[in-house]
Order: C-alpha cells, then sequence, then structure tokens
C-alpha cells in the first residue's frame, strides 16, 4: 500500500520560513517524479514545485520561485519543501504527490499517489 505522508506545516508570520517533509512508502520512491500542490479555501488544486527522480531537475511556479526550493533524499524516500520569505498568499493546504512519469509532470493528472495534505497558514 503507497502512503504518502506530508509534515511540517502550520502556522508562521509573514516573511517567515517553514520546511515541509513527504515520507513515501510503499512504491519505489527513486523511480519517481515527487510534486508539491497547494490549495487555497475556493480555489483550484494548483502546483508548487516538482522534481525529477533523480532530483537533478526542478521546476517551481512562478509565484514561488526563488523563495520555495525543493530536495529529495531518496536514501530516505523523502522530499522536502524548503519554503522562505512566506507571504499570506501562500496559504493553502499543501500536498505532496508522487509521478511514474519520471520528469517534472506539472498537471495534477500526471500524478498516481497523493498525500493527505498539511495547513500551512501565513499571518500577515
Amino acid at each position: 500500500q503507497v502512503q504518502l505522508v506530508e509534515s511540517g506545516g502550520g502556522l508562521v508570520q509573514a516573511g517567515g520560513s517553514l520546511r515541509l517533509s513527504c515520507a513515501a512508502s510503499g512504491l519505489a520512491f527513486s523511480s519517481y517524479a515527487m510534486g508539491w500542490f497547494r490549495q487555497a479555501p475556493g480555489k483550484e488544486r494548483d502546483l508548487v514545485a516538482t522534481i525529477s527522480w533523480r532530483g537533478d531537475s526542478t521546476y517551481y511556479a512562478d509565484s514561488v520561485k526563488g523563495r520555495f526550493t525543493l530536495s529529495r533524499d531518496n536514501a530516505k524516500n523523502t522530499v522536502y519543501l524548503q519554503m522562505n520569505s512566506l507571504k499570506p498568499e501562500d496559504t493553502a493546504v499543501y500536498y505532496c504527490a508522487a509521478s511514474r512519469s519520471r520528469w517534472n509532470p506539472r498537471k495534477s493528472y500526471e500524478y498516481d499517489y497523493w498525500g493527505q495534505g498539511t495547513q500551512v497558514t501565513v499571518s500577515s
């Protein structure tokens, strides 16, 4: 059974930082591209960032470029999303996802497995 478990969310003031983690089990982690999406209340689920199966290629949404960094540790079956200079508009539920398409898929339908999400709230 595949499980993706996010952690690290919480409440932070604008300008602060958080690091989200996503621990994967039940799949050949190093063969999957990984992504983070987010969904704010009343809005669609949007891509935040992706990382290729080997970790040598990343993609970031324009809204987070330069502030967020996505990395992975294939030995630990974990991906990390370092979020700096957080803004109130970053407030959302953040979801981790795994895709058999190894090279930075950008659409939610390209992802095969999803975590339950972790809440990130940025206060002004």
